[in-house]
């Protein structure tokens, strides 16, 4: 499978090297890339339930050890509203905002916007 912007190997686990991405949801990280014209840098991906972060977590592993979730580098307040701007347009139901990134997902259940 191929995809416009993105690499499957973006998107390995940072531990364990494991990628079971969805390539529907690296098609919509596309599509994303595409609307909002600047470049993305994926900094996670996915994670396995191995994952340190995943393996922490009391509710279980989240949307990235879905394949569904991903981490984009952000320097500036412009790129930040950019990317969650689009991101809503374009229908991503899972979008967390930190100084340097943006999360974005596609869960299935109830729409959430979060901050860091």
């Amino acid at each position: 499978m191929t995809f416009k912007y993105f690499t499957r190997q973006e998107f390995d686990c940072q531990e364990t090297g494991e990628n079971e991405m969805e390539d529907e949801f690296i098609h919509a990280l596309d599509a994303l890339r595409h609307e909002c014209g600047i470049p993305f840098r994926i900094t996670s991906g996915f994670r396995s339930e191995k994952h340190s972060l995943e393996a922490k977590k009391s509710s279980g592993p989240g949307q990235h050890a879905r394949g569904i979730a991903a981490d984009i580098a952000v320097t500036n307040g412009s790129e930040r509203f950019i990317i969650v701007s689009n991101a809503i347009k374009l229908g991503f139901s899972g979008i967390g905002i930190h100084k340097s990134f943006i999360h974005v997902d596609t869960r299935t259940t109830v729409p959430v916007l979060w901050v860091y």
